[in-house]
Order: structure tokens, then sequence, then C-alpha cells
């Protein structure tokens, strides 16, 4: 977003999750397949990237998206979700943590008050700093 290269899709999550951080998991992993899609795309242009950060705001998702080991509480996410895990290990892409203050996805997804709402259109590019 802003001056960045983006993808938006919406659509009901058709996996059933059972914690937040299952659930943000799989929207990354959807993230993941989009990023190395655009990626493709690009070198059709002659413009080769190495690693693609994708920024999440949930600590468990990242440490699933990094963490090899299966545990007992995670050993129910069906296969295909690791798809994620898989291009983490390969540094296709990057998974980054980025604060819910600066999650600039919130002001499509969330109500927000009038402050945090301005400083998210100011990282999207939407309105100009006003001094």
């Amino acid at each position: 977003m802003g001056c960045c290269l983006t993808s938006w899709f919406s659509k009901k999550q058709t996996a059933l999750s059972i914690s937040t951080a299952e659930a943000e998991y799989v929207r990354a992993r959807k993230a993941c397949q989009q990023a190395l899609w655009m990626k493709q795309d690009l070198v059709d242009y002659g413009i080769r990237l190495d690693d693609i950060p994708i920024m999440c705001d949930n600590n468990g998702a990242i440490d699933l998206s990094k963490n090899s080991v299966q545990h007992s509480r995670t050993k129910h996410i069906e296969i295909r979700h690791h798809f994620l895990r898989n291009n983490v290990q390969k540094g296709n892409i990057s998974i980054e943590k980025v604060s819910s203050e600066d999650n600039i996805a919130d002001i499509i997804s969330k109500p927000l008050k009038r402050e945090p709402f301005n400083y998210l259109c100011l990282g999207l590019g939407m309105m100009e700093r006003i001094d």
C-alpha cells in the first residue's frame, strides 16, 4: 500500500480456524500465493525480486510460519496451509511483524477513530501532512 505494489482480495475464509493465530496463518498463506504470483508476473517484465516481505500483526501466525516443529496445538492445521512455512524456509518470502498502530490494512478492515484514521491515510498517501 502507499508506494508499494499491493494486491487486495476479500473473500469469506472457507477453512475453519479454532484460533486467531490459525486464521491469520491461513490468510498469510493466501497472501504468499498472491505475492509469488505477482513475483512471477514481474519476471515477464524483466523485474526480479529476491525476498518478498509479508506483513502480519499476529505473533502466533508469525511463529507458526517460522517454526517447522509440529506441536500438538498445530497438528490439526491442513497440510496445504503449510505452503507459507515452506516458502519462508526456502527464502522466497519473509514474514515481518507490523504493529497494530502501523497496520495500514486496518483502515479497510476496522472502524477507527479520527487520529488513527488520519495517520493511516498519510501512510497510504491519501492525504498530505499539514504542518
